[in-house]
């Protein structure tokens, strides 16, 4: 079988039943929640497997809740001798990539997500920041129209070649959402509560940086592409500090992307709730086999398209 590249689903992605199947199905996955419920101090699978809409909305919720659905599925797909040529995630998706680069245990990584999401949450509840998706317009066309808006609001997450996401004050966005439009692009206002991946995170960076500054990252066993970088990283010599600077800088998933096609990626992987990074590599690329595993349907899929691979 082929060795696909491992993408792991970012922070949006959750809805109420996420998991379920997947931990009914392997014992590996199980052991997922139980270690997550262990380290936060609250039942994670009864909070993903029937928590409501509004409860799984809360990033100090979402954040472990989705990260744990990443690997219950990891655990599905390996079980099954599928193997990756390399590992990349979405912003939040990052943290389920390094666990399964080996550069942190399972436990390490749910104590790491969960100092994420405390710092995430209390620097949203100090900002009036808002997020909107751009679509259909060119990455160029939407970084002029941020610069010629008065106000705080900068281009962060880089998805595909037709969609950007925008992010700052909540009054500049606005003005750049409507400025956008007016260009011919589709505003759609991100249901988050803070502007992610830009400057106004800085309070969130520091806070997360003094809680895991002594945590021990390990090498990864295979090849990490990072969404600061847009291509696969090499110096793993201060990741606290890479970290934290994560929290406040762009997302080049469109550069990470061609890296890992320019690197021979023969098939992509999507491990989590949803299909919205599916969704991403099929818009940026043509013909390319791209697929999701967050149930035990879409498992049996994605092997399937595996072995007409191979």
């Amino acid at each position: 079988m082929v060795k696909p590249v491992f993408l792991f689903s970012g922070q949006g992605s959750q809805y109420s039943g996420m998991g379920k199947e997947l931990a009914a199905l392997c014992l590996a996955s199980a052991r997922v929640f139980e270690c997550g419920s262990d380290v936060l101090g609250f039942d994670l699978a009864a909070a993903c497997f029937e928590g409501e809409d509004a409860f799984l909305a809360q990033t100090k919720v979402s954040q472990p809740a989705i990260f744990a659905t990443s690997l219950a599925a990891l655990a599905a797909v390996k079980e099954q001798g599928v193997e990756p040529m390399a590992v990349a995630g979405h912003s939040l998706g990052e943290y389920a990539a390094m666990v399964a680069s080996g550069m942190l245990s399972m436990e390490q990584g749910f104590e790491v997500i969960r100092h994420r999401a405390a710092a995430m949450q209390a620097c949203a509840e100090g900002q009036d920041g808002a997020m909107y998706a751009i679509v259909g317009l060119a990455a160029d066309v939407i970084q002029q129209a941020c610069e010629e808006t008065e106000g705080y609001v900068v281009p962060v997450n880089y998805n595909c070649p037709t969609q950007t996401a925008i992010a700052g004050e909540s009054a500049a966005a606005a003005k750049a959402a409507e400025l956008l439009s007016s260009k011919g692009g589709r505003a759609i206002k991100l249901n988050v509560s803070a502007a992610f991946h830009s400057a106004l995170m800085q309070p969130a960076a520091d806070e997360f940086y003094e809680a895991i500054k002594d945590v021990a990252f390990g090498e990864p066993s295979i090849p990490f592409y990072s969404n600061t970088l847009g291509k696969q990283m090499e110096d793993f010599s201060d990741m606290p500090g890479y970290l934290a600077r994560h929290l406040k800088s762009p997302v080049y998933f469109v550069d990470e992307l061609n890296a890992l096609q320019a690197a021979g990626a023969p098939a992509y992987v999507e491990l989590g709730p949803g299909k919205v990074l599916t969704g991403l590599v099929k818009k940026t690329f043509k013909g390319v086999c791209a697929v999701n595993i967050e149930n035990e349907k879409t498992l049996d899929k994605a092997l399937a398209a595996l072995k007409e691979l191979a």
